[in-house]
């Protein structure tokens, strides 16, 4: 987003991001806390599978990017953190996170390093 870009949000209850072929491409900003990371993290696997589908098969849809931010009191709290990483690494500039951490006290480790942010 850039200054004055029109956002929506959503907290809690039922959602989902389901394009259709033929849509216009979204940059979608995942933000989670905790355990609130389960249906975002349906959501990035899902974007993953499109854009699989997409490099593979060259289907019609068109996707935007996917930026996670993802806070827990710890870098152990985070759940899915390799598999995030997993997916940042296999669509390059296509789904990015950045985790945040509150209560960290221990050196985060140096594959998160780049990513995390806090204490």
């Amino acid at each position: 987003c850039t200054l004055d870009s029109e956002v929506a949000l959503r907290v809690g209850g039922d959602f989902f991001f389901d394009p259709h072929p033929g849509d216009s491409p979204v940059n979608l900003v995942l933000i989670a806390g905790g355990v609130g990371i389960n249906p975002l993290f349906s959501i990035l696997l899902h974007i993953a599978d499109l854009h699989g589908y997409q490099e593979g098969k060259g289907n019609r849809h068109k996707l935007g990017t996917a930026k996670l931010y993802y806070s827990a009191k710890t870098t152990s709290e985070l759940l899915f953190k390799k598999n995030i990483l997993g997916l940042m690494k296999a669509f390059p500039g296509k789904i990015t996170c950045c985790f945040h951490v509150t209560q960290q006290r221990s050196q985060v480790c140096e594959e998160l390093q780049p990513h995390v942010t806090g204490k």
